[in-house]
């Protein structure tokens, strides 16, 4: 049997997190895309781990996931990721 694509997609999130773990923590990273790179992988493992065992997870948990990350670092994955998805951006929850 193969894996599925959801499978394969998060084995190459898993690898990433594995071979760029160095970059994590110090902001004295030599190369800031390495790092946010390592970061977002960093974030995205648990989901990835249960795609990899046939599993599901929270699509808005990951998506707040992602923006920790975008403010931590001052990256814009979650702004892509609506670009390249041509899907609109959630609409945030009023604070009450």
């Amino acid at each position: 049997m193969s894996p599925t694509h959801i499978q394969l997609l998060a084995f190459a999130v898993h690898e990433i997190r594995l071979l760029l773990g160095h970059h994590l923590g110090s902001g004295d990273a030599p190369d800031p895309a390495a790092r946010a790179a390592a970061h977002l992988a960093y974030a995205l493992h648990n989901q990835a781990d249960a795609a990899l065992q046939g599993g599901t997870f929270d699509v808005q948990q990951a998506l707040g996931t992602i923006d920790a990350v975008d403010r931590m670092l001052g990256t814009r994955f979650q702004e892509r990721l609506f670009q390249v998805t041509a899907l609109p951006p959630p609409t945030p929850e009023p604070r009450g």
